[in-house]
């Protein structure tokens, strides 16, 4: 859902060099800092679990790699 804030220029011109340098857009590092600061999203408890050894995500994913970015890339040319 779109949101609209005024941010005092000082401000937006951190928000947006902070964004650049992490390279993100500007939606995206203001959505990312809401999640943190509701508790939505937390870097330690993350931290936590990738180090906890349990499976996170999709196992296979780091598997042939460059088999699937050559297929996408053939896939995209061939559109």
């Amino acid at each position: 859902m779109p949101m609209s804030i005024r941010l005092d220029p000082a401000l937006e011109a951190k928000v947006d060099q902070e964004a650049r340098r992490l390279g993100l857009t500007k939606s995206e590092f203001v959505k990312d800092a809401l999640q943190r600061v509701l508790g939505l999203k937390s870097p330690a408890r993350l931290l936590k679990a990738a180090r906890s050894g349990s499976p996170m995500g999709d196992p296979g994913a780091s598997e042939n790699v460059s088999a699937k970015v050559k297929a996408k890339l053939r896939a995209k040319r061939a559109a």
